[in-house]
């Protein structure tokens, strides 16, 4: 197994400063990069051992904070296992704050975090991958469509609202993408109805996008989520088998 290194680090960025979390081997040679967007609850240590499990892979992974305009890391004390149905609150803390992340600003602040990672000597030159969990399946998307000449491969595991009726919704950018995709859908997701992963799948094959679309059959929202009752041992693995794919086919 690669040694790996993390540490935090900040990124000037479109309102502010981002607080991030850089995993990438201990070799201090530059890698490929991939930037790692969060779920609803954010950077903390079960996304830091996900990015580096990735290091661990070949890569240089970043995983910024990108509730940063409304603290650094943690933007809300979470416990060690998060669980929303014993505790409600969580998520009325969390809501508004994910509600007020808007397309506009997640595209500025992807701006902020491609340009850091190609200025940073532990990203190799040339392209850059970038996966998503939950909520980060929706910046996944925003950030292939915006920077098509950038992102060669992205993925997203167990998104939401990925594909609405809403004038804004990430999917009508699909013209825009160049990148492969990999989506690995929860199964009768609440957050991705049955109508918007047809709907997903029909925009990415009008546009002649790369893709692949499957939905992980049992496996709830959340599903690569170890410190949630949503986590799936199996479905995670699936997910692990996946973007390890998709990155061997970009890099």
């Amino acid at each position: 197994m690669t040694a790996v290194h993390g540490t935090a680090i900040d990124i000037p960025a479109a309102d502010g400063v981002a607080d991030a979390y850089l995993a990438h081997p201990a070799d201090g040679n530059p890698h490929p990069a991939v930037l790692f967007y969060q779920d609803a609850y954010g950077l903390r240590p079960h996304l830091r051992a996900m990015a580096d499990r990735l290091a661990a892979a070949g890569y240089t992974v970043l995983v910024p904070n990108v509730f940063y305009r409304h603290g650094r890391t943690p933007v809300v004390e979470l416990p060690d296992f998060i669980d929303t149905g014993a505790d409600p609150t969580i998520w009325q803390r969390l809501g508004p704050i994910l509600d007020s992340l808007t397309p506009e600003q997640s595209r500025r602040d992807a701006d902020a975090y491609l340009g850091w990672l190609a200025a940073s000597p532990l990203a190799a030159d040339g392209p850059v991958a970038v996966t998503g969990y939950c909520m980060g399946a929706r910046l996944v998307l925003r950030t292939a469509a915006t920077h098509p000449d950038r992102v060669a491969a992205a993925a997203g595991f167990h998104g939401g609202m990925l594909a609405t009726e809403d004038a804004d919704s990430p999917h009508l950018d699909a013209g825009n993408i160049t990148a492969e995709l990999y989506f690995g859908h929860a199964d009768a997701d609440r957050a991705l109805p049955e109508e918007q992963v047809h709907r997903l799948e029909e925009a990415l094959t009008a546009a002649g996008v790369r893709h692949t679309c499957e939905v992980y059959e049992g496996a709830r929202h959340g599903y690569t989520q170890a410190d949630t009752p949503a986590y799936d041992r199996d479905a995670d693995e699936r997910h692990w088998a996946a973007l390890l794919s998709l990155l061997k086919r970009a890099f």
